[in-house]
């Protein structure tokens, strides 16, 4: 029982985080105190309460999803490549998303956001060359926020369907 009600609280605020805990009560049919309190044990399942912009009417035109393949290293020199890496994606705010994983031959994927071509490129330039004794290989797969066909935008309410 105590699972369906948090479920139904995260679904919810997936529809909508900016509802107060007494709008979500009337919704879900409880108590305020009682969605007050779940809402607390949810805070693990939440990373953050944001907005997803229309990027394109804020000025960003381009979706890039990088691939990139690392060189084979001994498991020191990776650590130590690894701490690099997530210190560098850290200060690139227009990264919304980097991680290991695999497919297409690659071992590590990054979703970079940019304002025009020649950002996308200079960002491209300073990876590589960052990155130049690391990654052995990047492939980037760029999508137009202006021109391109969206037929599905990016947004977390569909999620509610899934849960």
């Amino acid at each position: 029982m105590k699972e369906e009600k948090l479920l139904k609280i995260l679904k919810e605020l997936l529809r909508n985080s900016r509802r107060s805990d007494r709008e979500l009560a009337k919704v879900i049919g409880a108590s305020q105190p009682t969605v007050t309190r779940n809402r607390r044990l949810l805070s693990q399942y939440i990373r953050s309460y944001t907005v997803v912009p229309e990027f394109s009417e804020i000025g960003y035109e381009i979706v890039a999803l990088t691939f990139a393949k690392a060189r084979t290293y001994s498991r020191k020199e990776v650590e130590a490549k690894l701490a690099y890496t997530k210190e560098w994606v850290m200060r690139h705010p227009n990264i919304i998303f980097a991680s290991d994983g695999e497919g297409l031959g690659k071992d590590a994927v990054m979703v970079s956001l940019h304002k025009n071509y020649s950002q996308y490129a200079d960002f491209m330039r300073e990876f590589s060359i960052d990155f130049a004794d690391f990654v052995g290989d990047s492939q980037s797969f760029i999508i137009s926020l202006k021109t391109g066909l969206i037929f599905k935008p990016l947004d977390m309410t569909y999620l509610v369907d899934d849960l």
